[in-house]
């Protein structure tokens, strides 16, 4: 089937709780709770952003056993994105390639769906800028504004490889800027949590300039990584040529040594998010091990289907018991000690 037309069906699958009524999340094993930014989260496995991108099916995928759920990325203005096919999955590899370019019903479609949740579960949303925007900082703030008092988190884009530019803006300067006006016009009490994510191409002085431009800015978090650029020498799919970011398996070798670095440079001062090629309990506990508080999935739903998520949960659960880890926090960075 169409790649795209897939994912809309697995949307629509949600949506009517089809999926739910197989995959229903059985009861949480308390050694995964964890509180980070001062919110509970029953299990550190969240959805990642691009699967839910106009905030459609957040709550059916919580119900299915999911930690948390990023929706978006959401751009100001709609956007169509990029010209189809934009979209491949290299199933030899366990991998997607994708160049959809923020395609994204908008700020006000979004918001307005947020607006209608529940309360219930962790929601945050990912921000994004138009593509034709020659002022990127301000499209960040109008986001930030109107999305924060309906997220639980925040996440600044600036890593996305299918959006001319958007990777320049992980240099100090101009992430900076971004930071400062997206939080200032947020709420002075209660505003949620801001994080940036970053890419997992970064050469290692980028790397050390945007980390310290989050620390300067006391950030609340760090998502590592986005999609790469770099296409592995294993990989064997014939789309493998296919222009855009690569996420799934393939990432995974990469994200996790970014992420280890990440830790380092920030001292284990705030919290990781870690993402890229999560397929299975194992890697989840990899990446915890690694410096991440949460771990995200996305590309390993393509190929395994949403029983994954459950699957994932209790050989995490059987992992960190196994090391005589009584929490998920206890074993946050243990690669480093």
């Amino acid at each position: 089937m169409d790649n795209e037309r897939a994912h809309r069906l697995a949307l629509l699958g949600l949506r009517s709780r089809l999926a739910t009524v197989f995959y229903r999340s059985p009861v949480e094993d308390p050694v995964l709770q964890q509180t980070v930014w001062n919110r509970t989260f029953p299990n550190p496995i969240g959805l990642a952003a691009g699967f839910d991108k106009n905030a459609v099916a957040f709550e059916a995928a919580l119900d299915l056993g999911f930690g948390f759920v990023e929706v978006g990325g959401v751009t100001p203005l709609p956007q169509k994105g990029n010209p189809r096919p934009r979209l491949f999955r290299l199933e030899a590899d366990r991998g997607v390639i994708n160049r959809m370019g923020f395609n994204n019903d908008g700020l006000n479609v979004v918001e307005a769906r947020l607006r209608r949740r529940s309360g219930r579960g962790i929601v945050g949303v990912n921000l994004g800028k138009n593509k034709d925007q020659t002022d990127p900082t301000a499209d960040y703030a109008t986001l930030a504004g109107a999305l924060a008092r309906y997220s639980d988190f925040l996440v600044i884009n600036v890593s996305s490889p299918n959006t001319p530019g958007l990777r320049a803006l992980q240099s100090a300067e101009p992430l900076v800027a971004i930071i400062r006006a997206t939080r200032g016009v947020m709420p002075s009490e209660g505003a949620p949590p801001l994080l940036i994510k970053i890419a997992p191409d970064l050469a290692a002085d980028d790397l050390k300039e945007a980390v310290k431009a989050a620390r300067a800015e006391k950030l609340d978090g760090i998502v590592v990584s986005n999609t790469t650029l770099v296409r592995p020498a294993s990989l064997q799919a014939p789309q493998r040529t296919e222009t855009g970011g690569l996420s799934g398996a393939p990432l995974f070798e990469l994200s996790t040594r970014v992420l280890a670095e990440v830790y380092k440079l920030t001292e284990g001062t705030i919290p990781l998010i870690g993402v890229g090629g999560i397929g299975s309990g194992a890697d989840a506990y990899a990446k915890i091990r690694a410096g991440a508080s949460l771990v995200q999935l996305y590309s390993a739903l393509v190929f395994e289907g949403p029983g994954l998520v459950n699957t994932i949960k209790q050989d995490l659960a059987k992992l960190l018991k196994r090391d005589g880890f009584s929490s998920v926090a206890a074993a946050v960075g243990a690669d480093h000690r």
